[in-house]
């Protein structure tokens, strides 16, 4: 009895030191079989499974670290996952352990199965397979499935885990995970995952039928067709822009209402006389009037303007020559010639020489 203790004096290793693994044979079971006092039923869509007090104990005894993950083997089956505890609460001897796990071991309830604790790489990447094209209905399957992995401590490469949404169960099946490693799984605690989709199980790509293009059937529009006088085109005509604006600016729809006499006589209405009845005779600084088209239809407003020949260099040339100095000059010195003819009148002028004196009577 004191052999553990002279080798731990004597130097040795001390008791539990010598195998830093926690190792033990236990009886599975699905979480629904558990008993009801200790039972949660949202476990059984995780990845954390159920161990009795005593493997606390013992990992305690090893200082195994946080968070404790295991290696759950079939040796007969030689199939192996990985997962999580969730509560040491189970009967001694016992593990409960979700659904999903015992399908993808390929265990029977009450069937062996050997535990061990493991250390796993933090994961950075997962690839996933939906086994449903119903997964494709779900609005955000990223925000649904970051929400979901909260529950899982570990992904390992062939699991198919399942998830509850909205009361409906979606298989999803893990095809990689990064970093690679020989136990093929992932800790995905406290980690930045990067998540990619594969196409779910049973997803047919549509096929890409282009469409066919008809054949444009509208002629481009001619300025040269439309009455130069109004300078308005198509657009303008079918809604009857002149004489929208007619109405509008006309003094008689200025000041709308009925008159009333003071006999008490009904009045007449004025009727109105619109004569525009083109765009060009409106006038351009008349104030705006509401234009009510109809829905999917504009109209800009702007006239029909024909382009201009381009004149050559000599026809500029001759052009701007011939416009150059064109006009009447005007004489700073007016002309002395008489506009009267006549001749027949005597001359003011007196040749004569002024008389030396002058007598008076």
């Amino acid at each position: 009895m004191f052999s553990s203790f002279g080798s731990s004096f004597f130097g040795g290793p001390p008791p539990g030191a010598a195998s830093n693994t926690f190792e033990d044979i236990f009886r599975v079971y699905p979480i629904s079989m558990m008993p009801d006092h200790s039972r949660k039923d949202d476990a059984n869509y995780g990845g954390k499974i159920f161990l009795p007090p005593l493997a606390l104990s013992k990992l305690t005894m090893l200082h195994i670290r946080y968070p404790m993950l295991f290696s759950l083997s079939n040796t007969s089956q030689g199939i192996t996952t990985h997962s999580g505890v969730l509560e040491f609460v189970a009967e001694e001897g016992r593990a409960y352990i979700p659904q999903w796990m015992m399908q993808t071991l390929k265990v029977s309830p009450g069937q062996l199965l050997k535990i061990s604790n493991c250390d796993l790489p933090l994961g950075s990447f997962v690839k996933i397979e939906p086994q449903s094209v119903d997964f494709l209905e779900i609005s955000d399957p990223k925000a649904v499935l970051e929400n979901v992995l909260r529950k899982f401590s570990t992904l390992s490469v062939d699991d198919i885990i399942e998830i509850n949404y909205n009361d409906s169960i979606f298989g999803i099946k893990v095809l990689e995970v990064k970093p690679e490693s020989d136990l093929k799984g992932i800790c995905v605690v406290e980690t930045d995952l990067t998540t990619d989709f594969a196409p779910p199980v049973g997803y047919v790509e549509p096929e890409y039928t282009p469409q066919k293009k008809a054949p444009d059937s509208n002629q481009p529009i001619d300025p040269s067709k439309f009455n130069k006088g109004s300078n308005a085109g198509t657009m303008a005509k079918s809604i009857q822009f002149a004489k929208l604006v007619s109405d509008g600016t006309s003094s008689s729809n200025m000041y709308g209402g009925s008159g009333q006499k003071l006999s008490g006589k009904s009045v007449s209405p004025t009727p109105n006389n619109v004569t525009a009845e083109a765009v060009g005779d409106l006038d351009p600084n008349a104030p705006p009037v509401p234009l009510n088209l109809p829905e999917n239809q504009l109209f800009f407003g702007f006239p029909v303007t024909l382009p201009t020949p381009e004149l050559t260099d000599s026809e500029t040339a001759e052009q701007t020559n011939t416009s150059t100095f064109n006009g009447s000059g005007q004489s700073l010195r007016q002309s002395k010639k008489r506009k009267d003819k006549n001749n027949n009148h005597p001359s003011l002028k007196n040749h004569t020489r002024s008389p030396e004196f002058i007598e008076i009577d």
